[in-house]
């Protein structure tokens, strides 16, 4: 498990830098890495059952590549890749912001791993800033699932993020999730917290 970092308390919320990444399903990890392949747990994430594996693949869009994108597990039911607006930029690919899963008419892209490579007619997402949060912390800040929130970050670039979607379950672990083109902009790093408004 996870080293879980302390609650900030109150309406204090932990925020976490969400890189680039991909999530593959059974036949495409296949496609990927080889028949009958099984990922390979490099360490836990802080949402309950989610791990950073060892394996890496190639996104390629009409503009170029980016390498080394790390494939997170488990499995799922649907293929997707979520990127930052300047990895978008730099793959020539319009991937329209959305939370992980809603996928749906977004982006195509190319996925290349050491066994072979996979087309994907849709799945490409820059992932939009959301909240998973407990049901006992979201009965406590007062919001609901599809609620959204701000949430204000101070610092030399303090900033408020806006349209924070929040997500509830029992099987989530308090915590915010920004790509690093947000974090880098509010010129966060290490283990930080926001204030939900």
């Amino acid at each position: 498990m996870p080293d879980y970092p302390a609650s900030g308390g109150g309406r204090s919320v932990l925020i976490e830098g969400s890189a680039r990444h991909v999530h593959l399903k059974r036949e495409d990890l296949d496609a990927l890495f080889g028949s009958g392949y099984t990922l390979r747990k490099k360490r836990d994430l802080l949402q309950p059952g989610e791990f950073l594996t060892e394996e890496k693949v190639t996104l390629t869009g009409p503009r170029g590549s980016v390498e080394r994108v790390s494939v997170l597990g488990p499995l799922r039911s649907a293929t997707q890749a979520e990127i930052s607006i300047t990895d978008a930029r730099a793959l020539g690919v319009s991937a329209p912001v959305r939370l992980s899963g809603d996928i749906a008419g977004s982006a195509p892209i190319r996925l290349t791993g050491p066994a072979g490579s996979v087309e994907l007619a849709e799945g490409c997402i820059v992932a939009k800033r959301h909240l998973h949060v407990t049901p006992a912390d979201a009965e406590t800040l007062g919001i609901t699932g599809r609620n959204t929130v701000r949430v204000k970050v101070g610092g030399e670039r303090a900033v408020t993020f806006d349209e924070v979607t929040v997500r509830v379950s029992e099987n989530f672990y308090t915590e915010v999730h920004l790509d690093y083109d947000e974090m880098n902009a509010a010129g966060l790093s290490g283990e930080v917290y926001g204030e939900i408004l």
